[in-house]
């Protein structure tokens, strides 16, 4: 949706009579129902006003269009701002500029570490001053360009017309250093080529990157083309997606995935058809194949013309599979707007999009921490409102925070109230851990998490489990398997502060002995699949949904084996881990549920570090005794000689 729409003539007069600022906010209040703080409107003055000194070239037509934030659909972007005309040639043309107000900009910490493990990192983020601190921002040469992708795959009239879109970046008030600029280290080329950025003393070479394709004006043609497209994938989109999966073996659907993938097929082109909301959940286990699923539906709808997207709550999966999808000959093509955020639905609009698949269910939230702030009411309710149809994949037995909400008894309390038609369907086949559901049964039972089991022992399970008694034993067994095929990592529970969170490039956050390791970098959004990511230890939040060849598990003492029984003890996570807030103080005041959930959430945790591993897991345990016990339910003879029986029922 545009805000502002007018002219070169009727901008330049907006901002000579001081009137420019008022206008849009009274656009804004009116076309997207929002209102905006002073900060923003004194960035519109600033902003503009610089703009006003760029269009007063000559060169560029009278008549050109200018449109002022433009609401992205189905987004909560909007772009700062755009000119349009036509060129040499009389084809239609648009120029996305996306305005900073920035004046000092720093590089992100432990980038050149990175850089020289991962040759071909996407790094895509600086520092600069927001909010009265420094604080990590998108550079703003991608910024301009994801919405010029965004556009050009999703509206029509930049296919059908066809329109040409160009973007570029104006930092007014940022003068560019002449060696090592963070905005244009060499990591940064590739995308500067596409979308340029220009600095305070650039003002020549933005009008004339402005001319370059803004040869005569176009009366607004060109912004009304844009503002009544239909909103659906570009052929060019759907043709990436097919190939990007084409021949991508992890991706391959098999026994019963095959039949729950069509069933959803089925019931979200229905929606698609008629526009009623349909539902349907996905139960399964640890490798049971429900990503597989989720991805293969998501390129699938695509390329009928739903507007769909994948989501999760937790980054990881959804930066994974991004980049997994990206690789090879589309490397550069923009697919990020697949991949959402469950708190991302806030202000959507009924049946905004044609179908939303939602992995890692369990880990939705009820209401949206944005920051200090808690907006939003229900995530569930506000994807299902935002979608035709809402494909829920689900495992209950991985709620690994207080805060997960996500439930069939909840998803399923939401459909009625829509009227949404319900639909089920079950993934029961194990594919990780070497297929072995043996192996699920028995962490199970030796968690703590089912009293009764079939599988004591690993007796004739073909898994490859060990209990070392040396953490660096442990990291010299996963970097050996790692070097196989770049899928073996260390990960642990949370009961090490993240002390090289605030920038030290010294300290180690995980010691034992002398083993010393750090958390993953918070500069690297993709630790499953990262080369870097070997010197490094993952944490639940970088692993859930995800899997590897091999896990290294660090089980901290927060889950010890003491008096015949395998405990856990909250006191010894970490204070900054957020995972139980909300329940600890309950316990503390003697709740009996909060004490069953905490207790079933370590538990959880764990149970699910150690199913990350299709070939093999093997841990080290901070708790002797816990070493001791899971080494006697290993095999049935040291089984049945220490006597020790299925670990009791969790408190």
């Amino acid at each position: 949706m545009l805000v502002y729409a007018g002219d070169k003539q009727q901008f330049l007069h907006d901002v000579r009579t001081n009137a420019i600022d008022r206008k849009i906010e009274d656009l804004v209040a009116t076309k997207l129902h929002k209102r905006v703080g002073s900060s923003e409107k004194q960035s519109w003055i600033n902003s503009l006003t610089h703009m006003q000194n760029i269009l007063l070239d000559p060169e560029i037509p009278q008549d050109s269009g200018v449109a002022i934030e433009f609401a992205i659909p189905n987004t909560s972007k909007r772009v700062d701002f755009i000119i349009s005309g036509l060129d040499e040639n009389n084809r239609h043309n648009a120029v996305i500029i996306e305005l900073k107000q920035w004046s000092e900009v720093s590089p992100l910490e432990a980038v050149d570490q990175l850089l020289l493990a991962e040759e071909e990192a996407e790094i895509k983020h600086v520092k600069t001053f927001l909010g009265g601190g420094k604080h990590k921002a998108v550079h703003p040469s991608y910024q301009a360009w994801s919405y010029r992708a965004f556009i050009t795959d999703y509206n029509s009239s930049v296919e059908d017309v066809p329109i040409a879109l160009q973007s570029c970046a104006y930092l007014h008030n940022y003068y560019s250093k002449a060696q090592n600029d963070p905005l244009f280290m060499p990591y940064f080329s590739g995308l500067l080529e596409q979308s340029p950025l220009f600095c305070r003393s650039d003002a020549e070479q933005l009008c004339s990157f402005i001319k370059k394709y803004i040869r005569k004006g176009d009366a607004k043609q060109t912004l009304y083309y844009i503002e009544n497209g239909t909103i659906r994938p570009s052929k060019s989109l759907q043709d990436s997606l097919a190939s990007m999966l084409r021949g991508n073996r992890e991706f391959v659907l098999i026994d019963e995935q095959k039949i729950v993938y069509e069933q959803i097929l089925s019931l979200s082109r229905k929606s698609f058809s008629d526009g009623k909301k349909r539902v349907f959940l996905v139960k399964g286990g640890p490798g049971t194949g429900k990503t597989v699923v989720a991805i293969n539906l998501l390129v699938q709808l695509s390329n009928e013309g739903q507007v769909c997207s994948y989501v999760t709550k937790n980054s990881a999966p959804r930066n994974v599979f991004e980049r997994r999808l990206k690789e090879g000959s589309f490397k550069t093509k923009n697919i990020s707007s697949l991949f959402r955020s469950s708190s991302g639905f806030i202000d959507s609009d009924s049946n905004d999009f044609g179908t939303l698949i939602v992995d890692e269910a369990h880990r939705l939230n009820k209401r949206t921490q944005l920051g200090p702030k808690i907006t939003g009411e229900d995530q569930i309710k506000e994807i299902m409102n935002a979608a035709a149809c809402s494909v829920f994949f689900l495992d209950e037995d991985q709620r690994v925070t207080a805060q997960d909400y996500g439930d069939r008894e909840q998803i399923l309390y939401w459909a009625k109230q829509y009227g949404a038609q319900v639909q089920e369907g079950e993934l029961v086949s194990q594919f990780r851990c070497n297929g072995s559901d043996g192996y699920l049964s028995w962490l199970d039972g030796v968690l703590g998490i089912q009293k009764e089991t079939a599988n004591p022992t690993l007796e004739g399970i073909k898994y490859d489990f060990k209990v070392l008694d040396d953490p660096i034993e442990l990291r010299r067994l996963i970097e050996e398997k790692n070097c196989i095929d770049n899928k073996a990592r260390l990960v642990a529970g949370y009961c090490w502060e993240w002390v090289s969170k605030n920038g030290s490039n010294t300290e180690n956050d995980i010691i034992l002995g002398d083993f010393a390791m750090r958390w993953n970098l918070s500069s690297d959004p993709t630790f499953a699949i990262s080369k870097s990511s070997i010197d490094q230890v993952g944490c639940i939040h970088t692993t859930q949904g995800l899997e590897f060849s091999y896990v290294g598990v660090i089980i901290g003492n927060d889950l010890r084996f003491e008096k015949g029984r395998v405990i856990t003890d909250f006191s010894k996570r970490a204070k900054s881990d957020k995972s139980l807030h909300g329940l600890i103080g309950k316990v503390r005041k003697g709740d009996i549920q909060a004490t069953k959930d905490v207790d079933i959430i370590i538990r959880n945790t764990y149970r699910t570090l150690m199913s990350r591993g299709m070939k093999g897991c093997y841990v080290y345990c901070t708790d002797k005794a816990l070493a001791l016990f899971l080494r006697t339910r290993i095999d049935g003879y040291a089984f049945e000689e220490s006597g020790v029986l299925a670990a009791e029922e969790p408190r």
